[in-house]
């Protein structure tokens, strides 16, 4: 098989992924309408370089197409048919932030977005909140969407995380593939729901410093080989 024949069909392969994850985002309930977005890295680009394929702005899951998703070039040019998410700066600074980041998702779920629209950080009410990278899972500062001010304060408050709250907005996380981030964005989801249930009953009983320390050393090896 020719470079570019293998090439086409790569690209062929991200899209593809790319627009199921986007449908797959919608059939969990994470987005409605033209709500939301989603992207991948693109491989081969330098770091200081980000290039990725990201979901076009304003068009619903179910009237997209391969072809509608847009390659997105780090000073914000692209190549296809329609213009990338308003929300690209976002997802272009995320990846040159985390190394890591192999795949974004933004939604405006449910119950994420009511918490977000109390400005809230989800504390260690439960000790999932670790698979998230830390004990609490912030809420970044309120900004207009498809600004670089947004950008600035997700990327702030995704330090040493993979998922935050954005204020009045809704949710982001990455993931090291699309597989993982649209798991990691249902499982936030539920999470965010499992913290607004609770709330109806009261203040949640914390888990403390002591026990979320513990929790956090177990994901460093919970689902990999052990030797």
């Amino acid at each position: 098989m020719s470079a570019d024949k293998e090439d086409d069909r790569e690209d062929a392969g991200l899209r593809s992924a790319l627009l199921d994850t986007l449908r797959a985002m919608g059939n969990a309930r994470l987005n409605v309408g033209t709500a939301g977005n989603a992207s991948v890295r693109l491989p081969g680009a330098a770091h200081a370089t980000v290039r990725m394929l990201i979901t076009p702005s304003g068009v619903p899951a179910e009237r997209c197409r391969l072809e509608d998703m847009a390659v997105a070039e780090a000073d914000g040019s692209y190549h296809g048919p329609l213009a990338p998410s308003s929300e690209w700066q976002l997802h272009r600074d995320i990846y040159a932030a985390f190394p890591a980041a192999g795949a974004v998702l933004h939604a405006h779920s449910p119950f994420a977005t009511a918490l977000a629209c109390q400005r809230v950080e989800i504390p260690p009410f439960h000790y999932m909140i670790a698979r998230f990278g830390g004990s609490t899972i912030r809420c970044a500062a309120y900004a207009t969407f498809g600004t670089q001010a947004l950008s600035d304060a997700t990327v702030a408050a995704l330090q040493d995380r993979s998922a935050c709250l954005l204020a009045n907005h809704g949710m982001v996380v990455f993931g090291r593939d699309l597989t993982h981030a649209l798991a990691l964005a249902i499982e936030f989801e539920t999470l965010c729901e499992q913290y607004w249930r609770t709330l109806q009953l009261g203040a949640p009983v914390l888990l403390s410093a002591a026990e979320m320390a513990e929790v956090l050393e177990r994901f460093r090896w919970y689902g990999k080989p052990r030797s």
